[in-house]
């Protein structure tokens, strides 16, 4: 078995969770024994993560070639809204993008039951549809001191500091201006946001949150390493106030750093029980609570809750779904269980 996975435009996604997926995914892949190539008229497979032109081109080369295509969603029409600036004017755009990726597909796999919930309702495609999680490797994720000193050191805090993170684009969806607002309530708690947008495709609804952000916030931009590692593991908890996800890759990075989880009451968090590995809110007011709930009780069997959860989306069991997905598509017998 000989897979593609197509990679042009992941230089500009870097920062985004479909770049962060995209190495994911080649890792996961390797650790199975996956042969990967870069030469299309090799594959046996190809696997496409972006729905942009050039990727659709090299879908249509790849069939023209007898390639059996997967196609990864990670994008439906939900999480586009209420993103970037400009993003209803090329709402018609991105959706006829991601038509023409998901009706051509041969498979299509997405990163949870939520999302393939939503591509199944829009009707365009007839191939099979599978969720598995994005997933992540674990161990890079667990706790060491030398990177908690370098995020301390990268923000001017001690180890008596308390500090509360978000981490996503500066998008109007993912809560961003709600975890601003929710930092007013809490002077003696650090919050940090790591994440960027182009000050042009921010909306006002951000700049204006931006502007007015009281001292005790600070927005780093994108930061990557051991700084965020290091971020994960010290912080009292992880708020995460978005609005609409397919599934989130800094909830997972957050339960594998064994951090708290302050989440939206959305759908696709259904997965995860309020109390029992997450907190959820409805309104900042409840976050508020929340927040008062991690700094002042004992939430150790939650987080623990948590990891264990994730534990299973781990890289090397990610790789073996995806590969039992591969397998079915080239008739093999080897690893043709899926259900």
């Amino acid at each position: 078995m000989k897979v593609l996975i197509y990679q042009k435009k992941q230089k500009m996604l870097s920062k985004s969770g479909i770049g962060t997926a995209f190495k994911q995914q080649r890792k996961a892949l390797t650790l199975n024994g996956v042969t990967l190539v870069d030469n299309l008229v090799e594959a046996d497979i190809v696997h496409y993560n972006t729905v942009f032109r050039d990727a659709y081109k090299s879908m249509k080369k790849a069939k023209k070639l007898g390639k059996h295509v997967v196609v990864h969603g990670h994008s439906t029409k939900e999480d586009y809204l209420n993103s970037f600036n400009f993003a209803p004017l090329l709402k018609r755009w991105f959706y006829r993008r991601l038509k023409l990726m998901y009706s051509s597909a041969d498979v299509i796999i997405t990163v949870s039951p939520y999302a393939k919930g939503l591509i199944n309702s829009y009707g365009w495609t007839k191939a099979p549809l599978y969720a598995i999680s994005n997933g992540l490797d674990i161990k890079e994720y667990q706790r060491d001191d030398k990177k908690v000193q370098q995020f301390l050191k990268h923000f001017n805090l001690t180890k008596e500091d308390k500090v509360i993170i978000g981490i996503g684009f500066l998008f109007p969806r993912k809560g961003v201006h709600d975890f601003i607002e929710i930092a007013k309530s809490f002077p003696e708690i650090t919050f940090i946001w790591f994440g960027t947008l182009n000050k042009l495709a921010r909306t006002r609804v951000i700049r204006k949150a931006i502007k007015n952000k009281p001292d005790n916030v600070i927005m780093p931009g994108y930061i990557k390493g051991d700084v965020i590692k290091g971020a994960l593991t010290f912080s009292k908890a992880l708020l995460f106030p978005s609005y609409e996800e397919t599934e989130g890759i800094v909830v997972l990075e957050a339960m594998a750093s064994k951090t708290p989880v302050l989440l939206r009451n959305i759908p696709v968090y259904d997965v995860f029980k309020d109390g029992r590995e997450v907190l959820k809110a409805n309104n900042n007011n409840e976050f508020i609570e929340n927040i008062k709930r991690v700094i002042s009780e004992d939430i150790d069997e939650m987080v623990d809750n948590a990891y264990q959860s994730v534990i299973k989306k781990d890289l090397k069991e990610v790789g073996k779904e995806i590969k039992k997905v591969y397998n079915n598509l080239l008739g093999s017998s080897d690893e043709n269980d899926l259900s």
